[in-house]
């Protein structure tokens, strides 16, 4: 599914895979900006707002094109963002009016969005300024760091067919509420759900937020488990990637928001299952001592089109399912959906 304005064509330019883990890199920090590429991370952002003072802008923005034009390197191919200043805070002109014009640019994270035409005023800064040959190949990645932007989800999720993620940023939205930030994110868990459900109605990635624990960025085992309950906690509302804030980070989001592989094999089970038994004209059927039917068979393809979409390879394994339990009614129509499982890595995850 592949959100739209009514009046605007559909366009081709939403990205394929996870953006599992997203590090941000200062743009005001050559010794960062230099080793960002060598990064195992699925999207590489740099950074001209939050980290960049306010009188190091310009040199920040040079900084940032001379390490664009240098692209990626390594095995992997990271996406490369760049996160610009506010809309309003009248600096956003100028950081586009320069990296606009680079051929490595493949995202713009548009920080503090309130409603649509804050991702309006962007994608037609793009149409404006960049090379005609790269206009197509430009997401945008929308942040969520207020009230009045969680209460506009749904206008900005349908605001333009170049975004392809919203993103939580947990510091900014408890500042602007005025919540007290605490270990357990109850006070954040209706922001949160609401982007989430936002994004998987309309076909976009959710990147949920940064962890802030210094503990979790540092070498010692007991603290690498208060990243990965936060990265278990967001992998069950249904975000699909997290933000990282320092190297040590990126292999923890990037495992914890893989399918597992025992998942991943009952998925596949099940798909599998459902194909047999739709062809036989049988509904709902057991495995494994578990009753399969229709909104199961939904999620094994789901968590399938993840497993993909973040590259991983999907087990050829046997169904071992039980007797159907269920009506034959509705097997035809099971079956012609069941064709679809292969082409899952277009749906949204």
């Amino acid at each position: 599914m592949v959100a739209y304005c009514y009046g605007q064509k559909r366009s081709t330019h939403r990205r394929n895979s996870l953006s599992l883990a997203a590090i941000l890199v200062p743009g005001s920090d050559p010794r960062k900006l230099k080793s960002a590429t060598q990064l195992d991370a699925d999207c590489i952002v740099y950074d001209l707002e939050d980290s960049v003072p306010l009188a190091r802008k310009g040199e920040a923005r040079s900084m940032v094109f001379d390490a664009l034009e240098v692209g990626a390197s390594g095995n992997r191919r990271p996406e490369i963002a760049v996160r610009i200043n506010a809309v309003h805070s009248g600096m956003a002109v100028d950081d586009l009016s320069i990296m606009l014009h680079s051929k490595y640019l493949q995202a713009m994270v548009i920080p503090k969005v309130n409603c649509a035409s804050d991702v309006h005023f962007i994608s037609r800064m793009i149409d404006s300024i960049a090379p005609a040959d790269r206009q197509e190949h430009i997401r945008l990645i929308a942040c969520i760091e207020s009230a009045q932007g969680v209460m506009n989800l749904k206008e900005i999720a349908t605001s333009d067919t170049r975004l392809s993620a919203l993103l939580f940023a947990a510091e900014d939205y408890c500042a602007d509420l005025g919540l007290i930030r605490t270990t357990h994110r109850r006070e954040m868990l209706y922001a949160r759900s609401a982007l989430v459900t936002t994004a998987c109605a309309y076909g976009l990635q959710s990147i949920d937020l940064a962890s802030r624990d210094h503990s979790s960025v540092c070498m010692d085992y007991q603290d690498d488990e208060i990243l990965r309950h936060e990265c278990q906690e967001g992998r069950e509302m249904g975000f699909t990637g997290k933000q990282a804030i320092h190297p040590r980070q990126i292999a923890t989001i990037q495992e914890m928001f893989r399918p597992s592989e025992e998942d991943l094999i009952r998925a596949v089970k099940i798909v599998k299952g459902y194909v047999e038994h739709a062809q036989r004209g049988l509904g709902a059927f057991g495995l494994e001592g578990k009753v399969i039917d229709l909104p199961v068979v939904k999620w094994a393809e789901r968590l399938i089109a993840r497993a993909r979409s973040a590259q991983m390879t999907i087990p050829n394994v046997s169904s071992s399912s039980s007797s159907s339990t269920g009506s034959s009614g509705g097997g035809g129509q099971q079956a012609e959906a069941a064709k679809t499982t292969e082409s899952t890595t277009s749906r949204k995850t």
